[in-house]
Order: structure tokens, then sequence, then C-alpha cells
């Protein structure tokens, strides 16, 4: 992967970096004033979880979950790896007075009537496993709504790499390491130790092909500017995010 490496890859990311201070924007604030999970789900979603126990898989900090029992969910718990995005999550339950319905945890084993997971199946470094273990906890008659992108082959696929479009695939992984090496100091050696596993459209639908879980939907959404050019064969490099339910085979 990627064309230029050594030394003089590491200083033009720098370089065009301006030393670390670009890179991949604070997507959230897409959603300022907005829903981000009706944004990425449609308005349909408060439908597909009222009164329903739902699962919140890679939670954050627990704002979407929150929102999910404001809008009748009966129960929503709340799973993230982050203890402190778990312990941020605990306290906006707080604040909005919903601990006896909104619950966060690092793990959970209960079984639900829907899992939501929104922005997290290119993090995670097992999908596949992740894939079984929602079809374990969900109910018979229940779905899994999930969302996520950038996928790899987008032009911000990269995530932090991404300092500007297809830097993460014109660059050597070496060198992509190592100039974040400069900045981050977690010791990652791949770019799946960043917590990327560079998921493709066309990878994921090989994953849930070969699971107990099959599409009910799914649609590659096109990225705004690129609308005109997105179809079957360029939806790699022109999709914005996948969205997607998923039911028991």
């Amino acid at each position: 992967m990627g064309l230029i490496g050594g030394n003089v890859g590491v200083q033009l990311l720098d370089s065009a970096s301006r030393g670390g201070t670009v890179g991949y924007p604070e997507v959230a604030t897409a959603y300022l004033g907005r829903s981000k999970l009706e944004v990425l789900m449609g308005g349909a979603i408060w439908d597909q979880i009222r009164g329903r126990t739902v699962l919140d898989l890679g939670c954050g900090y627990g704002l979407e979950a929150i929102e999910m029992v404001e809008h009748g969910a009966n129960r929503v718990i709340g799973v993230d790896l982050d203890e402190e995005r778990i312990a941020s999550a605990r306290q906006h339950a707080i604040d909005h007075g919903v601990t006896d319905r909104c619950v966060f945890t690092r793990e959970s084993r209960e079984r639900v009537d829907a899992i939501v997971s929104l922005d997290t199946f290119e993090h995670f470094a097992d999908p596949a496993a992740i894939l079984v273990a929602m079809s374990e906890q969900l109910n018979a008659g229940g779905a899994a709504f999930v969302s996520f992108g950038p996928t790899w082959y987008h032009p911000l696929g990269g995530h932090l790499f991404s300092i500007f479009p297809w830097a993460h695939l014109l660059f050597a992984e070496s060198a992509l390491i190592q100039w974040r090496s400069m900045y981050k100091t977690d010791g990652a050696r791949t770019i799946e130790e960043t917590g990327l596993n560079r998921m493709t459209i066309a990878r994921f639908r090989r994953l849930v092909a070969r699971s107990p879980m099959r599409f009910a939907s799914c649609e590659t959404v096109p990225i705004s500017g690129l609308r005109r050019l997105h179809n079957a064969l360029t939806r790699e490099f022109t999709t914005s995010c996948v969205r997607c339910t998923l039911v028991h085979r």
C-alpha cells in the first residue's frame, strides 16, 4: 500500500499536516443542532426502537442512548470499551434524569430487541465476531441498525491519516505510522493498532454473507459532491457511509 515512503514520506506528511495540526476533521460538527441517529438512520428509527430494549454498541459518550430513551425506548444498554467515555455517559444519564432506563457498561450479554451501532464497524478488531455476538444477543424478530463510515477507500477513509484526500492510500504504512508516532504515544506499529480495520464496502458485505445475520436492507449513501459519479463500480471511492438493517437468517 502507498507509493511514498521513507523519510521523504514522513517529511511530506508532517509538512502537509502543518506539524500535526491538520488531520481528519471533527465529523461531530456535522451533527450540531441535529440528531446524529436520525441523520444516519432516518426518522423511522424512533418507531423501530420505541418500547424496546436496545443495545447501543459503541455508545461513546452516551448521547444517542439517552436520546433513544427520550424517544420512547423502554431501556437502553450502552456498551463501549473506553472507560472515560463510559464515565462521561453515566454522568450524562444523571444530568438527563434517565438512569432508571439507560445504563452504560464495558460489556453486556443481555438479550435485546434491537441493536444500534453507529460509526463502529470500521474500528472493530474482529468484526466477524461482532456479527456473531449481535446474532446471539438479538431476540427473535429483532433487528440491528448499523451505520458506519467513512470506509477505507473514501477520500478521508484514513481518519487521522487523512490530512488530505486519499493521503492514507498514497503514503506507505510505515511512513504513516512513523509520522503518527511524532504526535501519539500509544506505540501503535500498524494501522490496525491505531484502531482502524481498513473496512471496505465489499469486505463488509462478505462478512455479513458469512455471518448468522443477513441484510434486510443495505444502502451506500453517496458523498454529496460525488453523487453523479456514484454507482456500483465507483461506490468504494464515492460512498459517504453505509447504512443497513440486519436480521437473523
